[in-house]
């Protein structure tokens, strides 16, 4: 199970917070809940659709052992959460790994226009063992779409356009959109995104489960850690809400000690991934223009991602001594896979190097963060910690219940939409405009 801990937040004096601030909070909290349910956003609901799940399952099934690429073309949400469950549930080389070790397909996640990038790609797929998960919740995202047209292109050139149709498969809205006509027309299997799920909230979703599958990522035991998780951030024991906690003290820095910027910071390197789909987690859903009433605020949190121990030695320093405007929120891992690798201690013969004498790559990772933790305490700036048992299907599951209930509850306290996105739309309407204009 998932725990969340952030009492050294009340340990700072006039840095932190007064716990008498945070408990009058707690009175919120049911109304809050009765907000969020008041939304009708799908997110919550995803963890019970057994038919997706049984649907994803049968395809993945189906197509086992023939394919040796799976490329996902998709961008934002369409990407990030894959790359997570990539990252954070394969082998760390996972496309290097011999085909025989592996036993399913390398994944690419072609999340970016960059012709450099689409060309290098080339160079390694053989497109007649290749399949394309192309997703774009609209349709029509000129990104994903130029993507797709490029490489059935290129299935077509190398397998023959009657062919080709076998190595796709799209993930869309149930209707509307150019994909859907496309693969109404060509018989190209469709998965369905809800209308009612945004992209950054789609990771459970078959936009996340449907490349998951695909690889051999158990997405039933995804599902039922969401389950889990999701208990606790409908309870409204707030003892039981750490998505209500974290939402709080974000929210109660920000406002008493005008810390606006929240570093999420994992120490385990196959969890970094997950900074990242948080990063668009929280950005596009809480800076906002406008509260639901109309009254113009111009507020947001921006996230900052951090990779424990790496950015001791790049990112800390400023945390420590640079503008108290940062909450780091460490992600613990209780047992890393490899928690054995022991440091040989026949190697050291240097008397200042003897603290690492018997010490586990696992300790020194463990106490690397405690150190960090303890240095950002001293220094006056506040932290939290998420912690898990180890990095599996149901812990992944849970982290991104807590985290996209969090923001959940950060709208209701800003009184702004956390589900739209009106800044990132004036720019899709000008790159359409433009590339017309150009012409």
């Amino acid at each position: 199970m998932v725990q969340f801990r952030y009492d050294s937040v009340f340990s700072l004096g006039e840095f932190g917070l007064k716990k008498a601030s945070f408990e009058a909070q707690i009175s919120k909290l049911p109304k809050f809940l009765e907000l969020i349910r008041s939304r009708g956003q799908g997110f919550i609901d995803l963890p019970d659709d057994a038919a997706m799940v049984r649907g994803i399952e049968e395809y993945a099934a189906k197509v086992r052992g023939k394919f040796d690429h799976v490329v996902v073309l998709g961008i934002g949400g369409s990407a990030l959460g894959v790359t997570c469950l990539m990252d954070a549930l394969k082998h760390p080389y996972w496309n290097e790994l011999p085909k025989q070790k592996r036993k399913q397909p390398q994944l690419f996640v072609l999340d970016n226009v960059d012709p450099a990038q689409m060309a290098q790609l080339d160079d390694i797929l053989n497109y007649k063992k290749t399949l394309f998960v192309v997703i774009t919740k609209s349709g029509t995202t000129p990104e994903t779409m130029s993507q797709y047209y490029f490489y059935r292109a290129k299935m077509e050139k190398a397998a023959g356009s009657i062919i080709a149709k076998k190595h796709f498969v799209f993930v869309t809205d149930a209707t509307r959109g150019v994909l859907r006509g496309i693969a109404e027309k060509d018989g190209i299997p469709c998965f369905t995104i809800p209308a009612n799920v945004g992209g950054r909230f789609s990771v459970l979703s078959p936009v996340g489960l449907l490349p998951a599958a695909l690889l051999g990522i158990s997405v039933k035991a995804l599902m039922a850690g969401a389950r889990a998780q999701r208990a606790q951030f409908l309870d409204s024991r707030y003892v039981r809400n750490f998505s209500f906690q974290l939402a709080t003290i974000q929210y109660l820095l920000q406002k008493e000690r005008n810390i606006s910027m929240t570093v999420m910071m994992p120490y385990a390197t196959s969890l970094g991934s997950l900074a990242d789909w948080y990063r668009q987690l929280l950005a596009e859903s809480i800076g906002k223009a406008v509260t639901r009433d109309g009254k113009k605020v111009h507020v947001g949190l921006t996230p900052i991602k951090a990779l424990g121990v790496t950015d001791q030695h790049s990112q800390v320093q400023l945390y420590n001594e640079g503008p108290r405007d940062k909450l780091t929120i460490f992600i613990e891992v209780e047992s890393l896979f490899g928690k054995n690798l022991t440091i040989p201690s026949a190697k050291i013969a240097s008397p200042e190097m003897a603290y690492l004498k018997g010490v586990t790559f696992q300790e020194l990772m463990s106490v690397e963060k405690r150190a960090t933790e303890r240095a950002l305490h001293e220094y006056g700036r506040p932290t939290a910690t998420i912690s898990i048992p180890k990095i599996t299907e149901e812990s992944l599951g849970e982290l991104f219940m807590l985290l996209e209930g969090s923001i959940a509850f950060l709208g209701e306290y800003y009184n702004i939409d956390a589900y739209d996105q009106p800044g990132v739309e004036l720019a899709k309407v000008y790159t359409k405009k433009m590339l017309l204009e150009d012409r």
